[in-house]
């Protein structure tokens, strides 16, 4: 039988202990891009401008920020073989460390997958794309999508359950899962599979310590931000949101209901969480506690007054400092603006 938690709006209510030190403040600085279609994934390369993939068209952009908008988004390449379809198509992109080459996660006619793709002529256009990690299943819905590197330098890739709820508990399957593989595709331990029990984790962020965190879209009850640890099960679709009298690992934070939130992309800056979020419209700062001990936590999530940006698909932090935010308005379930989509710079003080 499923456990579900039963949660209100009121756990978001609560202050931070007397004695915690007070967040950053954020603010809006400026808008870097617009008329952007269904952006998605977001990495950075080393002279500061970004890649961004587009899900519906299967291209990846380069943003240069020195550049005034309108004339700083140039289109590097089409990944072959993207389908977009609902959710899925182009997803997540992780540059790698030496910024030689670009990791995709990306929505076939047949799975969900990860390509490795070269990054030619000083990262100004894309050479061939090679599968290192296929058979991902794959839906309309809940194909997860979010790729980061780990410090260690491989890959930690997150998987939705591709509505097929049970294979989230299946160790067999690739769905519902967050996986740790190398660079050429291999599992990092016995199997790819890192932690379980996931409905559909779209956002993956190490804090200062290298401790890796996520957001899950919940189904009914309770959006979750999860500390992650490996071989650690969270309990889906047995439990959703937080359930004391089972062995499943708990979330750190939540928001019920989901309308609240719906998170999607996160970012760690000075070991506070932003999480990114699309039906609430709103980015959440949530700062993180016991960072490198052996109890990590969060308290209580604060959502942070930007403006009416819309649906909010990702947030990275920028080497400059500041954090990049994608809004997500044409996507098929946002309104958009004459604008949108746009990619927003976030003064962090």
């Amino acid at each position: 039988m499923r456990r579900l938690a039963i949660l209100t709006v009121v756990a978001l209510t609560l202050t931070l202990a007397p004695h915690a030190q007070a967040s950053p403040e954020v603010s809006v600085s400026r808008t870097i891009a617009t008329g952007l279609t269904s952006p998605w994934g977001l990495d950075f390369l080393p002279d500061g401008s970004a890649l961004v993939t587009e899900r519906d068209t299967g291209r990846i952009l380069r943003i240069d920020p020195r550049k005034n908008s309108g004339s700083n988004v140039t289109v590097l390449g089409t990944v072959p073989g993207s389908t977009p379809d609902g959710e899925g198509g182009l997803l997540g992109i992780a540059v790698s460390p030496k910024a030689d080459s670009v990791y995709v996660y990306t929505t076939t006619k047949s799975d969900n997958r990860v390509l490795r793709i070269p990054l030619l002529e000083n990262a100004t256009r894309l050479g061939k794309a090679t599968p290192i990690l296929t058979g991902i299943p794959k839906a309309s819905v809940h194909n997860g999508g979010r790729i980061i590197f780990d410090p260690q330098g491989n890959l930690v890739v997150a998987t939705g359950d591709a509505a097929i709820e049970e294979l989230s508990q299946n160790p067999a399957s690739l769905a519902g899962k967050v996986l740790r593989i190398t660079t050429d595709g291999k599992p990092v331990g016995p199997t790819p599979t890192f932690s379980l029990g996931h409905r559909n984790v779209q956002g993956l962020a190490f804090d200062s310590a290298g401790g890796l965190w996520a957001s899950e879209f919940g189904a009914r009850d309770a959006d979750e931000l999860n500390y992650l640890v490996r071989n650690g099960n969270y309990g889906w679709p047995e439990v959703e949101g937080t359930d004391r009298t089972s062995s499943f690992r708990n979330p750190e934070a939540e928001w019920s209901p989901t309308s609240l939130a719906s998170p999607s992309g996160i970012a760690i800056l000075d070991d506070h969480a932003y999480v990114a979020s699309l039906r609430g419209e709103v980015v959440w700062q949530v700062p993180l506690t016991g960072v490198g001990g052996s109890d990590p936590g969060a308290r209580t999530p604060r959502a942070l007054k930007l403006g009416d940006l819309g649906r909010l698909r990702t947030i990275e932090p920028a080497p400059d400092g500041s954090l990049w935010l994608i809004t997500s308005n044409t996507d098929g379930r946002g309104d958009p603006g004459p604008r949108d989509d746009r990619i927003i710079r976030l003064t962090v003080r």
